[in-house]
């Protein structure tokens, strides 16, 4: 592992954000094992909140899937949210992150695609589309609304 992955791992815990996640695996019912770059991987997450093909809390990545489903980009675009959770020191990313969904929603009307945290850890990556601000959307005649 590398020399970042085990400074986040370690940070994330003493912030307690990683214990929150683990947390929320437990009430969610979620099958809980390590996983690459110090991240726990947590599949069969039961809990309808949040709406999302995977979420990270800390260095826990949580999912409903089945194992399997974390791989390539969707792994590395969670593995960037758990530096996120470092890089916030821990639980103040909760209340930052919503807010960014806020702004993006008054944006764009997507909770992604002008989230600063979503673009950090890579649209495309998350299977999030990128959906242009309001102010610069063409009508059906083509100019500008």
């Amino acid at each position: 592992m590398r020399r970042l992955h085990r400074v986040r791992r370690t940070l994330n815990y003493v912030n307690l954000s990683t214990p929150l996640g683990l947390l929320v695996a437990r009430l969610g019912r979620a099958r809980v094992t390590a996983g690459p770059d110090g991240l726990i991987l947590a599949h069969g997450y039961r809990i309808p909140f949040p709406v999302a093909g995977a979420f990270t809390v800390g260095n826990v990545v949580l999912t409903r899937h089945p194992e399997g489903y974390l791989t390539g980009g969707l792994l590395r675009h969670e593995g960037r949210h758990a530096s996120q959770y470092m890089a916030c020191v821990g639980l103040p990313m909760l209340p930052l992150y919503v807010v960014a969904v806020v702004v993006s929603m008054l944006i764009c009307g997507h909770q992604a695609s002008w989230n600063v945290f979503e673009r950090l850890a890579d649209l495309e990556d998350g299977n999030y589309p990128f959906k242009s601000p309001w102010w610069r959307r063409k009508d059906s005649t083509g100019s500008a609304e």
